[in-house]
């Protein structure tokens, strides 16, 4: 196929808002590569919904196709490790903010960005996951490799509705952890619940200030909030505890004091996927795979076609969103 379908995002003066077209283009749109995917799905991450609403600056260059996701298969391939046939997943690396991106018929990307699906993943099961759900998995590694274990208390998940915070909660459920997942949504109770939250925590409860030292609750937390949420999660971790960072949507400051750090021997470990290595986004893809089904993903995921991804991304930058939103390019 020499043309495809695509969106593609456009602004010429940056006081305004860009302009998301969907448009039929050639190759020679896409970024430079040596590996070329016939994009089956891609995914609407909240960068992605920044990026398209203008509400952040994500992009510094355009005209640009978003999307820092996309699953599909090898048709070109110039790289050694890959070959035509191969399914492949692609996240990261500026991909959808200075490299052309997901929400397209067609990707082309360094072989270095890609990473193989095990056999048991479908490209719609990866994008299930997408970038959210790698970092969710990266978090519960980071929990793991510190050494925070089931038997050694309960673990929070803070954002749980998202998609961070999905995943997370039900990777750890699927590991044997006794997951609190807090929301600020109570209609999103059962659904987390489904995915194996023992108990439902109120978004109220974290978001007020915190106090130097609280009662301890928490062996892990994975925190995908920030702000006054990560300080109170920090201040009721247990001694040997570890906190996992890795989102902002509730403020970039901390305010927080240095008890729980030599009071508690507390880690405050952060999580970022776009720079991962190789290794751990394989590793992480794999346990995906492994513990997490693709019928349990089903209840939370969204399936759009290229042309509703311009509601989609109002409806998450106005918290209207829960959990995943899967993209079908082809639809």
């Amino acid at each position: 196929m020499s043309v495809f379908r695509a969106l593609r995002l456009y602004q010429d003066d940056p006081t305004t808002a860009p302009v998301l077209k969907d448009e039929q283009l050639f190759l020679e749109a896409l970024s430079p590569g040596n590996v070329t995917l016939a994009c089956e799905y891609s995914s609407l991450n909240y960068k992605d919904a920044l990026a398209i609403t203008g509400k952040g600056k994500i992009i510094r260059h355009f005209p640009m196709i978003p999307g820092i996701d996309a699953a599909g298969v090898v048709i070109d391939s110039d790289d050694p490790q890959l070959q035509a046939g191969d399914r492949v997943v692609l996240t990261g690396h500026g991909v959808g903010e200075n490299h052309t991106g997901g929400m397209a018929q067609r990707v082309r990307a360094p072989g270095s960005y890609l990473v193989q699906l095990p056999k048991t993943l479908s490209t719609r099961h990866a994008m299930q996951f997408g970038t959210g759900g790698l970092t969710g998995m990266l978090c519960v590694m980071a929990l793991m490799d510190a050494g925070v274990k089931p038997i050694d208390g309960p673990v929070l998940v803070t954002g749980a509705s998202g998609g961070v915070g999905t995943v997370a909660t039900a990777i750890l459920s699927s590991l044997g952890y006794t997951v609190h997942a807090v929301t600020g949504r109570q209609a999103e109770a059962e659904r987390l619940t489904s995915l194996g939250a023992a108990v439902i925590e109120s978004r109220e409860t974290f978001n007020v200030p915190a106090k130097p030292l609280e009662s301890t609750r928490w062996a892990g937390v994975v925190d995908t909030v920030g702000g006054a949420v990560l300080a109170k999660v920090l201040a009721q971790t247990q001694y040997g505890g570890t906190v996992v960072a890795t989102g902002n949507a509730g403020g970039i400051k901390l305010e927080t004091t240095v008890f729980p750090f030599i009071l508690r021997n507390i880690r405050l470990q952060g999580v970022d996927s776009v720079q991962a290595p190789k290794d751990a986004r394989e590793r992480a893809w794999r346990l995906l795979a492994e513990h997490l089904p693709e019928q349990l993903m089903e209840g939370s995921v969204e399936v759009i076609g290229l042309g509703e991804v311009g509601l989609a991304a109002e409806r998450l930058i106005d918290n209207q969103v829960s959990g995943r939103i899967l993209i079908d390019v082809n639809r």
